[in-house]
């Protein structure tokens, strides 16, 4: 007979343990997704918010490696990138141009670049900016930023002015 109770008990405790753990995970496994679909119905709002404006605006998408500048819903300028690394990616969001610099030095924990051409500041410390030390445009390389060929960097940074929109994000290839 004690045999059968512990054996009910035992049953009954690890079906209760299998219930909170469920629960827990449900409720907490369930927030990384909501935000995430959160954060792209608010990318993709802003697209469709730039698109139907004249606005110049700057797209950057980390999937395809590419930048497109548009006006309004007219893409007048694109050029492969190089955006951050999976241990330094770039974030995706909306912003906007907040400082632009023709010529600015970039440093961290392991780099330390001086005279970086054409060097839009768009989020903290990432940038849009020439690259004169590497040819890797197409592939995620750098520390957050956003690379381009120097003479792309130049074009956009006379086509942009402070204040332009930025909208990075992530394509469904």
């Amino acid at each position: 007979m004690n045999n059968i109770i512990k054996s009910t008990y035992l049953r009954r405790a690890g079906t209760f343990c299998a219930g909170c753990v469920l629960t827990v995970a449900a409720f907490c496994g369930g927030l990384a997704p909501a935000f995430a679909a959160e954060q792209h119905n608010t990318i993709a709002n802003r697209i469709m918010q730039l698109q139907q404006s004249s606005q110049r605006w700057i797209e950057i998408d980390l999937s395809r490696q590419k930048l497109i500048a548009w006006e309004g819903n007219k893409p007048v300028y694109a050029v492969n990138i190089s955006s951050g690394k999976s241990s330094t990616p770039t974030r995706t969001g909306t912003f906007a141009v907040q400082t632009k610099y023709r010529v600015a030095r970039m440093t961290g924990d392991d780099y330390d670049v001086p005279d970086v051409p054409y060097t839009m500041y768009y989020d903290g410390g990432n940038a849009i900016h020439g690259a004169y030390w590497h040819n890797l445009f197409g592939n995620p390389v750098t520390h957050g930023c956003t690379n381009v060929a120097v003479n792309h960097a130049k074009w956009l940074f006379n086509w942009a002015s402070v204040g332009t929109p930025v909208v990075v994000h992530k394509s469904e290839i």
